[in-house]
């Protein structure tokens, strides 16, 4: 059968083309060439290729819908929480959680840590906690809270235990009294801070801006010895106290007495504490940090008492320190002998040396008093006003204050500076009433331009001094 198909075409290209017999010839090799059995096996290849070809689809399409299927997944939100009345955990409590129509979309049991989470799209839901899986002797105060899920954000939801508070609202009274009791502890932590720069004054006539800048550095200095050191805060304040006796020190010798013996004038002397602050706070900025950083003791603190007498240990006891420091810088300045020449200094410069007193030892005297007072006034405002952390900006913010007190008391008494800082204190804490928080070192800089206009020389001040 195959013989008179091969043919076929050469007779066919005979009668075409009568005149030439190679192409009769040649005609049967080029069918030759063109395989007779292609027919045949075109009918296998034509399954295959479709079917890779539905394998392909079906692939793709798969793929598609795989994809569809992971994505689903990450629609889901994580609501969770931590069951805990008080101190103790709460296991085994079933909670659920139900959407707009009240029905549920997924279940959780708290774990023995109290933990518990569900994964629910986003929306908004209701989580129900069954009361009759509680213990016997715990309560919950709200057994079904709502909550609105976004996508990718985790949602925590917060279940209170015990009984309901009442009577959140605090009279106007109670409300005076604590500030007031806040006020007197903050005042303490400015004159304590202050005494130091109103002595500087009194005994040298300079008005040293770099004064805040002694405060934060020597709560930076205690904050090294108890976090990076390992010791407790209180032989850390300690250390502290001794570096800030030598940096004061430092001061005055290396600074302060050299501008002197040049006869260097006051304003050229403010100009260069100004300078000389700035260089101490980006010093501490740079090796210190940006952020706040908080001690290792005295963080997490009960209130002792109750209502607007309720007081942290931690405040207690800097209000007890800064009374009793107080206390005893008031009696060295009355009862000993150094007092004495330093009150005689503040006075008549001339007429103390002229007595035989050692000036330059009564103002090396005072500078290692100033620097020793401004580390522990450092680490009492660290621990009551700030939370027990230390900012690298801290003294400038207090510096303010200090001046505001000491001009209020009086330039260079020590007994003005301890009034005037605390009627400051009192003052500013009291403003927090009708003002922002934020906004109450405000008072301090009122304050301070009524006090210059009024009376400049301050309440215990002498006119003809400051004249």
């Amino acid at each position: 059968m195959t013989e008179p198909d091969l043919q076929a075409p050469p007779v066919s290209a005979d009668r075409t083309d009568p005149s030439s017999s190679r192409r009769s010839y040649r005609a049967p090799a080029r069918q030759t060439r063109l395989p007779a059995p292609r027919p045949a096996s075109s009918g296998p290849t034509r399954p295959i290729g479709l079917a890779l070809l539905l394998f392909l689809v079906a692939t793709f399409l798969g793929g598609l819908l795989g994809a569809t299927t992971a994505e689903a997944a990450p629609n889901e939100v994580r609501v969770f929480g931590v069951l805990r009345n008080g101190d103790e955990k709460v296991p085994d409590v079933k909670l659920e959680a139900k959407d707009a129509s009240g029905n549920v979309v997924g279940t959780a049991t708290s774990s023995p840590t109290g933990a518990w989470s569900i994964n629910v799209p986003p929306g908004t839901y209701t989580i129900v906690l069954d009361t009759e899986s509680l213990p016997d002797d715990v309560a919950v105060q709200k057994n079904e809270l709502p909550v609105d899920v976004s996508g990718g954000t985790a949602r925590p939801v917060i279940f209170s235990f015990g009984e309901v508070r009442t009577g959140t609202e605090v009279s106007a009274v109670a409300e005076l009294t604590r500030l007031a009791i806040d006020g007197i502890r903050f005042g303490l932590i400015i004159a304590i801070t202050g005494v130091g720069l109103s002595l500087i004054f009194g005994t040298t006539g300079l008005t040293n801006f770099a004064h805040g800048e002694l405060v934060t550095l020597g709560a930076v200095v205690a904050w090294v010895f108890n976090v990076k050191v390992g010791l407790h805060l209180i032989p850390a304040t300690l250390l502290a106290i001794v570096v800030g006796v030598g940096i004061g020190m430092a001061n005055e010798l290396g600074l302060w007495r050299p501008l002197r013996r040049r006869r260097t004038g006051l304003i050229s002397m403010l100009v260069v504490s100004i300078g000389l602050a700035l260089v101490i706070r980006y010093l501490i900025l740079i090796f210190f940090s940006d952020r706040s950083e908080p001690f290792d003791d005295y963080q997490a603190q009960k209130q002792i008492g109750s209502g607007p007498f309720a007081i942290t240990p931690v405040n207690l006891a800097c209000i007890v320190i800064c009374i009793v420091v107080l206390l005893a810088v008031a009696v060295m300045l009355q009862r000993t002998r150094i007092g004495k020449a330093m009150r005689a200094v503040a006075d008549n410069r001339d007429l103390a040396e002229s007595s035989g007193i050692d000036v330059d030892r009564v103002i090396l005297f005072v500078w290692a008093l100033a620097g020793g007072l401004a580390t522990l006034g450092g680490v009492m405002f660290a621990l009551s006003e700030l939370g027990g952390r230390v900012q690298w900006e801290m003294g400038f913010k207090l510096l303010l204050l200090m001046f505001a007190g000491i001009t209020l008391g009086g330039l260079g008494t020590a007994y003005g500076a301890l009034l005037g800082c605390l009627i400051v204190g009192l003052l500013v804490q009291l403003s927090t009433y009708v003002l922002s928080p934020d906004l109450k070192y405000i008072g301090g800089l009122l304050i301070l331009i009524i006090i210059l206009t009024i009376r400049p020389q301050g309440i215990l001040g002498s006119r003809a001094r400051i004249g």
